[in-house]
């Protein structure tokens, strides 16, 4: 297994390439690029099976790479700062690294990348990647507070709310945060066994529905718990999919 390094920073790359060789002694350093020149004339030529690749570089950001360069490879991403992920994860994103990470955090995403590869439908045609990572669903959400950074899981969030374009996540433990997502870029990465569209601004946990009551012109309106902020009413023409959902059947 052949892959790229993209780092500019000598003690970040040094770190990183020891990481993967303790963790995957089997995988080849194929090449090490520092600036968004020397990535895409590599890429114009070599190919890969892994890019790990840190998004500041000394001429400029990542993303210029890709507008400049067809890149089919998985892209483990690597950087200082989280207000890039969105952008990231529209790509070839495998996953999402934040500086400074440690090996567990660097196997997840080998591990995740692993099961994309050796699927059947990946080896057959690598094309398929973007559309395999595009129904991967979320399990865990990065918060910043202060300096300070930590993650909260997905199955500890009650509901997902937008207040005058802003939107909170609500965990059972009755606290929110603010998130850089918008519902409808939660809908397509949350996992749709747990979690409905409610309503235009509300996404909700089936494990947080404590009432669903009929309502008037043949709408519901569902009581959460921890509560919703705000009123939550279940549209007329959303009513039938809303129970099948209540009741287990996801398409």
């Amino acid at each position: 297994m052949r892959y790229l390094i993209v780092e500019d920073e000598r003690f970040a790359y040094e770190e990183l390439k020891r990481m993967m060789i303790k963790l995957r002694p089997n995988y080849m350093l194929e090449s090490h690029t520092k600036t968004v020149i020397d990535t895409i004339r590599f890429l114009k030529v070599f190919t890969v099976e892994l890019i790990l690749m840190d998004i500041r570089l000394a001429d400029g950001n990542c993303f210029e790479i890709f507008n400049q360069v067809e890149v089919g490879t998985p892209v483990i991403f690597t950087t200082a700062y989280d207000e890039h992920a969105i952008k990231a994860f529209k790509l070839n994103s495998i996953d999402y690294l934040l500086k400074p990470f440690d090996e567990k955090e660097l196997e997840g995403a080998l591990a995740k990348f692993e099961n994309i590869f050796h699927s059947s439908s990946y080896r057959s045609d690598p094309r398929n990647l973007e559309q395999m990572l595009s129904v991967r669903t979320k399990n865990r959400f990065l918060i910043s507070k202060g300096e300070n950074y930590h993650y909260i899981e997905t199955t500890d969030i009650a509901h997902f709310y937008s207040e005058e374009g802003v939107v909170f996540l609500h965990t059972f433990g009755d606290n929110r945060h603010i998130i850089n997502y918008t519902l409808d870029q939660l809908e397509q990465q949350l996992d749709n066994r747990l979690f409905f569209r409610v309503s235009r601004n509300c996404i909700g946990n089936v494990k947080a529905v404590e009432n669903v009551a009929r309502y008037f012109n043949s709408r519901l309106k569902l009581s959460f718990q921890p509560a919703c902020p705000h009123e939550v009413l279940v549209s007329r023409v959303r009513v039938p999919e809303f129970l099948k959902w209540m009741d287990g059947i996801v398409e």
